[in-house]
């Protein structure tokens, strides 16, 4: 090796690649294909050749290419089109004995192809180049730079001659190659820069290899490098020569320590540029991306089968990397992420560098109505829903969760769900991830359509304003439909009733209300708290004891009890019903007994 890293890369398992070989009529489709799969020029050749498949092994990455003949024909275009369609690359022939067949590529098959939203590597080749007039000097080059900075879908230029075996395997080489290894998203042509993206990932790698985190990769890093992406270790004077070409082209690409991230990306441009991309493909897929430079789905394994009242946690081992690497970091950003979005959390992790098995990252909790039946819960993090009317204090209480200086007023009502999370300290040490969830009032008809809208809480609490009528009838009204909700849908959930803005004036009724409500649901009694004095009365304390004990303060409504009610009549009359069968199946059994008796005696 000289001048850079060694080896193949993967493809990532593609099953096939399909190229379609477009071109006027006499340009040498036809006898391309047959060259190329038989390895030697056919005498006669059919006008349209049947799909043509090239092994696995026929090129190195061992991904079988299937080529696609099609007519140049008016009356078969719509057929060629539906397969230019379904084309990963298109190869575009030209007779190099015949310019005007080179000026319709430009002038009919690129933008036809254009028309068509084919958005494919274009590869166009130059056949007969054993008829080409002598006398045409022009290199194919000087040729083609035009139309290629015109079409930048052009992969690649190629010129062949199918009589003489020039160059015809490589055609549907690149052909492959250009899909199994794309430009687009690596490089930006018309710059010639590498693209954002593919800066961001490169960068990442970057900062995962240097382990010790000086900003360079000494030659242990970069020999570490090359035997995790291609499975062979650097030799000293290949370490030597790469740091010498980066150096000659690049001066601060290598300093003291070794080889800097500067370097790093020159290296890889420089791979793309002399058209070994699959060696920047490789190393990017080594690290899980796929070909939008996003982690691939097969390295998030995100449990994706869980009952709505089943949430997704990090795991010990996954929340003791964070605090390693992060002991500042705001872990409690990461358990809300996780729940509302686990493909993300998991991504990641995996994208600061987390080394482990991906696997090992998430657990699904047990579902909530098996741990009502336990009477305890092994969740670490709980989703309280934070309902009540407009005015009644939602956003104030998720400021307070979050340190958050008191508001005297907002300027416009939450319209959508807003959530706050921080950790809670227990009594004995431990510690409670809490999560608020607001849900305005606006679009609580929304949620409550739905019938699993309860199965991610863990807690429902209900707010108040205590100054306030309305605000109390309202909040008693959520609550009694909330309450409905959940005996319907089999996700019911500990209830809380907090009274807010205690510092101002109470409405006498609803002290005593409230009681009677909650009494009447067997549910604890209200909570009394002002933000404003700075009085929370224990609050988030207190949803986390009732969150951790799933079987208690479960309202009960009266549709409920009666419902309640009438299952247990049924249950008792099926069990009379069973009871009955089974004493006169015995009666059976002794009337049996004594007529089999009475029937031996008499014999």
């Amino acid at each position: 090796m000289s001048g850079g890293f060694a080896g193949y890369s993967t493809s990532g398992a593609r099953p096939g690649v399909r190229v379609v070989v477009a071109g006027d009529r006499g340009t040498g489709k036809s006898s391309l294909i047959v060259t190329a799969a038989s390895e030697s020029f056919p005498e006669n050749v059919p006008p349209v050749l049947p799909p043509t498949r090239l092994p696995a092994d026929f090129f190195p990455d061992f991904v079988p290419v299937t080529i696609i003949d099609t007519s140049s024909s008016s009356e078969s275009r719509g057929r060629r089109n539906e397969e230019l369609k379904r084309a990963d690359a298109v190869v575009l022939t030209y007779a190099c004995d015949q310019p005007v067949t080179l000026t319709r590529i430009r002038t009919y098959w690129l933008p036809e192809l254009r028309q068509l939203e084919v958005k494919v590597p274009v590869i166009v080749v130059g056949c007969k180049l054993d008829l080409r007039d002598e006398r045409d000097t022009a290199t194919i080059e000087q040729v083609m730079t035009p139309i290629m900075l015109q079409f930048r879908e052009i992969e690649t230029c190629i010129e062949c001659s199918a009589a003489t075996l020039i160059q015809v395997p490589e055609v549907f080489y690149y052909a492959q190659k250009a899909v199994l290894h794309p430009t687009a998203p690596l490089f930006d042509q018309e710059r010639q820069t590498l693209q954002p993206k593919c800066i961001s990932a490169l960068r990442r790698i970057f900062i995962l290899c240097d382990r010790d985190m000086d900003g360079a990769l000494n030659d242990e890093e970069l020999n570490e490098f090359q035997v995790k992406c291609f499975n062979a270790p650097l030799q000293p004077a290949e370490i030597v020569g790469v740091k010498r070409v980066v150096q000659e082209k690049l001066p601060d690409g290598v300093n003291e320590l070794g080889l800097t991230l500067t370097g790093f990306l020159f290296l890889h441009a420089l791979f793309i540029e002399k058209g070994r991309l699959e060696t920047t493909w490789a190393v990017l897929r080594k690290f899980g991306y796929n070909n939008d430079l996003k982690l691939r789905d097969d390295f998030l394994p995100v449990p994706s089968k869980r009952y709505p009242d089943q949430t997704m946690e990090l795991t010990s081992e996954a929340v003791e990397f964070l605090r390693g690497i992060f002991r500042l970091f705001d872990t409690d950003n990461w358990d809300l992420m996780t729940l509302l979005d686990p493909f993300r959390s998991l991504a990641n992790l995996v994208y600061i560098g987390y080394n482990g098995d991906p696997a090992s990252a998430l657990r699904v909790t047990r579902r909530r109505t098996i741990d009502r039946k336990k009477q305890r819960t092994e969740r670490s993090v709980f989703q309280c829903f934070v309902f009540g009317p407009k005015n009644a204090g939602k956003s104030t209480l998720l400021d307070s969760l979050l340190g958050r200086p008191f508001k005297s007023s907002y300027l416009t009502s939450t319209t959508s769900e807003r959530f706050a999370v921080n950790v809670v300290n227990q009594v004995g040490g431990n510690k409670k991830t809490l999560i608020l969830r607001e849900i305005p009032e606006d679009g609580f008809k929304k949620f409550l359509s739905n019938n699993e809208f309860l199965g991610p809480c863990d807690v429902a609490v209900f707010l108040y304003d205590s100054s306030d009528e309305y605000s109390w009838k309202r909040s008693q009204e959520l609550l009694v439909d909330v309450a409905r909700q959940g005996e319907e849908s089999g996700y019911g959930v500990p209830f809380l009733l907090v009274s807010t803005k205690t510092d101002l004036n109470p409405y006498p009724v609803a002290i005593q209300d409230s009681m009677r409500v909650c009494l009447k649901l067997g549910i604890d009694a209200p909570i009394s708290v002002s933000v404003k004095s700075g009085n929370l009365n224990n609050i988030f304390n207190r949803i986390v004891d009732v969150a951790v004990r799933p079987h208690l303060n479960i309202p009960e409504t009266e549709m409920g009890r009666s419902r309640k009610h009438y299952q247990q009549l049924v249950s008792r009359s099926l069990m009379c019903i069973s009871v009955g069968a089974a004493a006169a199946a015995m009666v059976g059994i002794a009337i049996y007994r004594v007529y089999a008796a009475r029937r031996n005696t008499s014999n």
